[in-house]
């Protein structure tokens, strides 16, 4: 006979609401991996099984108006010389959008599950609404996806804008094939679940991000040992964080290998001039148009959003979670490291864009960075405060590794981006190209998807990394 829970067990409770907040004394059980910060051993920050396709069919409008987009081949509102074909087409989609009902989320919030995919869902249908708008158009996003939208990032903790979540982390599906009693992701059966565009190359930049993730599972790995090992901190322990160090330096480097391989199957100019604008934030709108969401002055829990960044890999938890261990936050974060949407008035400094991205983490994620920063035994004041030459050696190859990291993504930022905006637009993508993006933009002016003046930004996090290293002892 099959175990059943009682009724009143907290595993059997419907999943709290995080708006309100869940009763005093009742864990968190908005996930089964909540107690972990949802990281998996098997995945890292990647779930352990395919996220959900599909809504059920309450909300099946959304589902199939996404659907439509994506058959449709939208085009870039902004594109020049538009045929009136597709102006037609592109209103009558958003047309249909503006006349949804605006259906309720009562039972979405039940699920975890069914909250990231309405996130996913009308994330995608919110960008392509704004990103087919003519240029000169004020961003109005109708109450029929603006409310719900708002609600579902209420629950998630999330803004309401497309994520590096909804775009990597909970954006694929197993590939067709033989099944295994696990049937966990891994680098080779991944295949993307929503794409703008419908290309290999789009598909391709979303996966090697989710190869980095299930990559970095050996280098969670090797801290979770190398910190059971510090907090025994004896001479053998001492080895050990050597041997593992370099062990995590080899992984940083293997990672560095997955990123450079996007080139073998992402076109540059595919990616700037048809894929990168689809997911642009508010922040890197060139006419600097806000973005109004219909119905958010009829829900009185929900506030007006602010800062809307773009998904960009400054929102990998795994990123910022060796930042953190090898206790380089310190330099990478630096205030003085900001993106070009931050703020400052009064006086008060302007946040760090690295420290602004966590925001657009899952919950989960960000607890368990706070987590890894609040470590009573941090690696750096370990090593720094050893007289072990072979542990300060493996502890500076490791935060080489992830400078050398860095150097890899400034080689894609000046190839994807910085690149493709100075050089004549190929015939292949003339067509679709965006009138902004035709502009002799230089290189200080241009912004990544999160809104980061791309050139300084990246030049900065990597040259405080590097900075990190610790100087040999003298003496």
């Amino acid at each position: 006979m099959a175990a059943t829970l009682a009724s009143d067990h907290f595993l059997s409770l419907p999943r709290p609401d995080v708006v309100a907040g869940p009763p005093a004394g009742v864990p968190d059980t908005t996930t089964l991996a909540a107690h972990d910060f949802d990281v998996d051993t098997r995945t890292g920050f990647m779930p352990p099984a395919a996220p959900l396709s599909r809504l059920p069919p309450p909300w099946e409008a959304w589902e199939s108006t996404l659907d439509e987009a994506r058959r449709l081949n939208l085009k870039l509102g902004d594109t020049p010389d538009l045929p009136e074909s597709e102006k037609v087409k592109s209103e009558s989609w958003r047309s249909h959008v503006r006349n949804l009902p605006v259906l309720p989320i009562g039972d979405i919030k039940k699920s975890e599950l069914y909250l990231r995919r309405a996130h996913h869902v009308l994330g995608f249908i919110m960008h392509f609404y704004i990103h087919s708008l003519p240029p000169d158009a004020p961003v109005v996003i109708p109450v029929s996806i603006a409310l719900p939208l708002l609600q579902v990032s209420a629950q998630l903790r999330l803004p309401p804008i497309l994520t590096y979540s909804d775009n990597v982390l909970y954006n694929w599906d197993l590939k067709p094939g033989p099944t295994t009693m696990e049937n966990v992701p891994t680098v080779d059966n991944l295949r993307s679940q929503t794409l703008f565009t419908g290309t290999t190359d789009e598909e391709e930049f979303y996966l090697t991000s989710a190869r980095i993730e299930l990559k970095g599972v050996e280098a969670l790995e090797l801290m979770q040992v190398i910190m059971d090992e510090a907090f025994v901190g004896d001479d053998i322990a001492i080895r050990r964080i050597t041997e593992y160090l370099h062990k995590l330096a080899d992984v940083l480097r293997e990672l560095r290998t997955t990123l450079l391989a996007i080139k073998e199957h992402c076109n540059p100019d595919i990616f700037y001039h048809l894929i990168r604008p689809w997911f642009s934030g508010q922040d890197s709108d060139p006419a600097h148009r806000p973005w109004v969401f219909q119905g958010i002055e009829t829900d009185p829990t929900l506030e007006q959003p602010t800062e809307l960044s773009g998904p960009s890999a400054g929102q990998s938890s795994l990123i910022h979670a060796l930042d953190i261990f090898l206790g380089v936050d310190q330099y990478s974060h630096h205030s003085a490291v900001t993106g070009s949407s931050s703020a400052s008035s009064g006086g008060i400094a302007k946040s760090s864009f690295l420290d602004r991205m966590q925001s657009y983490m899952p919950r989960h994620h960000r607890q368990f960075l706070q987590h890894l920063a609040a470590n009573p035994r941090p690696l750096r004041k370990i090593v720094s405060s050893s007289k072990d030459p072979a542990l300060l050696e493996a502890y500076n190859n490791a935060v080489l590794a992830l400078k050398e990291f860095r150097d890899a993504h400034m080689i894609i930022v000046a190839l994807y981006i910085i690149g493709p905006s100075r050089r004549p637009v190929p015939n292949a993508v003339t067509e679709h190209l965006r009138e902004d993006f035709k502009k002799d933009y230089g290189v200080e002016t241009l912004k990544g998807t999160g809104g980061t003046e791309l050139a300084r930004f990246l030049k900065d996090v990597r040259d405080r990394t590097a900075g990190a290293v610790l100087p040999e002892a003298t003496g």
